[in-house]
C-alpha cells in the first residue's frame, strides 16, 4: 500500500517532541541527522526538513510497538514507500522508515535502523566500519544523539551543500579524538582521497 501523503510534504518533530514521544521507551534512540549536530554545536546555523532518530535494527519491532498509535511505511525498495506490517521484522537493506502521525497529514519522523552484530554496530554501506554500540550513542545537550564524528562520516558519502555546511561548523569543536576516528575511517574508504581530509590532519 503507497501512502497517501507526497513524499515531499513534511511537518517535522521538534527535537523536544521527539524526546516526548520517546521518554520512557523500552529501546534505545538517538537524535540523527542535521539535529544531532545542531545539538554537538549548542546552536542552530540552519533549517531542517526533516527529523531523524537512529533505532537498532535488533530492536525495531519494539519500537514500532511502541509507535502504535503512528502510521509507518518502510522504504523497500530503497525509494519507494510501502506499509510496514504489524511485527514484521525489517531485514538488513531496510533502513529508512517514515511515520506520521495518525492525525496527521505530513511526515513528522523518520527511523534509521542501524545494522547490528552483537554488542557491534555496523556501517550499512561500509561494514568494515563499526564500533561497540553503547560507543554510537553519547548525549549532548542531555539528549541522546548519534556521535558527531559517526554522523559527519555518514555525511561525507553524499556531500550535499547541507552536509558540507554541517562539517564547516562542527570542524572547530572536533575532540582531537573524534577528528582521528573521522580521518582514519575516511581514508579507509577513500583511498582515493576525500576533500575532508586536509582539514582533519
Amino acid at each position: 500500500m503507497s501512502p497517501m501523503i507526497p513524499e515531499e510534504k513534511w511537518q517535522p518533530l521538534s527535537v523536544q517532541d521527539v524526546c516526548d514521544l520517546f521518554d520512557g521507551a523500552p529501546f534505545q534512540w538517538a537524535i540523527a541527522g542535521g539535529y544531532a549536530i545542531e545539538l554537538f554545536l549548542g546552536e542552530s546555523h540552519r533549517s531542517h526538513e526533516d527529523t531523524d532518530v537512529l533505532v537498532f535494527r535488533d530492536e525495531q519491532l519494539t519500537a514500532q510497538a511502541w509507535l502504535k498509535d503512528w502510521t509507518i511505511y518502510a522504504s523497500d525498495p530503497p525509494g519507494t514507500l510501502r506499509l510496514w506490517e504489524d511485527k514484521e521484522y525489517l531485514p538488513s537493506g531496510i533502513n529508512d522508515i517514515w511515520l506520521h502521525h495518525q492525525t496527521s497529514d505530513a511526515w513528522q519522523l523518520q527511523l534509521l535502523l542501524t545494522d547490528v552484530d552483537g554488542a557491534d554496530w555496523i556501517h550499512r554501506h561500509y561494514p568494515t566500519i563499526r564500533g561497540k554500540r553503547d560507543a554510537l550513542i553519547t548525549r549532548y545537550g542531555g539528549i541522546p544523539c548519534i556521535r558527531v564524528e559517526v554522523q559527519l562520516f555518514y555525511k561525507a558519502r553524499k556531500r550535499r551543500p547541507k552536509d558540507e555546511q554541517d562539517f564547516r561548523a562542527s570542524l572547530p569543536h572536533l575532540s582531537q579524538d573524534a577528528k582521528t576516528w573521522l580521518k582514519d575511517n575516511l581514508s579507509l574508504i577513500y583511498s582515493e582521497g576525500h576533500d575532508w581530509l586536509e582539514f582533519l590532519t
